[in-house]
């Protein structure tokens, strides 16, 4: 069974000319061209949309979806890693709706809404375990207060400032840039220069650890969340190797 480019595009909420690019671009093929010039779709070029479509939700553009697509091919894979993160995010979304329809029907009932209430679902700590389990109490203490001590506004500036570096980083994998080029390592020494700023970093003097860095490098490989910030493994691979040469050259 399959469906016509027509049908996918109003059942994705997008439009054939959307569809068309993804094919001129190679990231989805038609799984046939009828007698009409129409392109038609199968269940497996559908399972390769979705996940096409999950990972713009994530922010990553198309030469860094590309990269992803190329680096794991096993959609039931990679579609179950999907499933986890978005089961994740339902779970944190569901308190955060919970939380403030409950601080709506009490402000309406002229009842004080509890913090614990409100605030339910919105916990920045989600990974604390992870981060002392890592590199200490003392790492995740100095982090945490730091991250307390800014405004809103400092905060969104500096998450807009790891966005963009994220995005960079990813846009240099999907343009086949070497660790050695010097936008690579520019953008190392970005990526250090971006961790000197985060108190809690465990440092050699002054400066972030070396062996922190390599470890760091490592962790975006090996695990696949954060190996999505980057485009995939192809992605979190330039990170590691042009951070480690940036370190070898110093």
């Amino acid at each position: 069974m399959d469906w016509s480019i027509q049908q996918i595009a109003r059942l994705a909420g997008t439009t054939s000319r959307t569809l068309r690019h993804y094919g001129d671009l190679g990231l989805l093929s038609p799984s046939r061209i009828g007698a009409n010039g129409y392109r038609y779709y199968d269940a497996k070029a559908l399972a390769r949309l979705q996940r096409i479509l999950l990972l713009r939700e994530l922010g990553l553009g198309l030469p860094a979806i590309a990269e992803v697509l190329a680096d794991n091919r096993d959609n039931i894979a990679a579609l179950t890693a999907h499933l986890d993160w978005l089961r994740s995010e339902q779970e944190r979304l569901d308190r955060q709706i919970g939380s403030v329809e409950t601080t709506i029907r009490k402000m309406k009932g002229g009842e004080q809404p509890m913090a614990e209430e409100m605030l339910d679902g919105f916990d920045h700590t989600a990974y604390k375990q992870e981060v002392e389990d890592r590199w200490g109490d003392d790492a995740y203490r100095a982090g945490d207060d730091w991250w307390r001590s800014m405004t809103a506004a400092e905060q969104d500036a500096w998450k807009r400032e790891l966005k963009a570096l994220n995005t960079d980083w990813a846009d240099a994998a999907a343009r086949g840039l070497a660790p050695e080029s010097e936008a690579a390592q520019a953008l190392a020494a970005r990526h250090v220069e971006w961790l000197r700023g985060i108190p809690g970093t465990p440092r050699d003097g002054s400066e972030p650890a070396a062996d922190y860095i390599r470890g760091l490098g490592e962790m975006y490989v090996a695990d696949e969340r954060f190996a999505a910030n980057y485009g995939g493994v192809a992605g979190a691979t330039l990170v590691r190797d042009a951070l480690i040469l940036w370190l070898d050259r110093r």
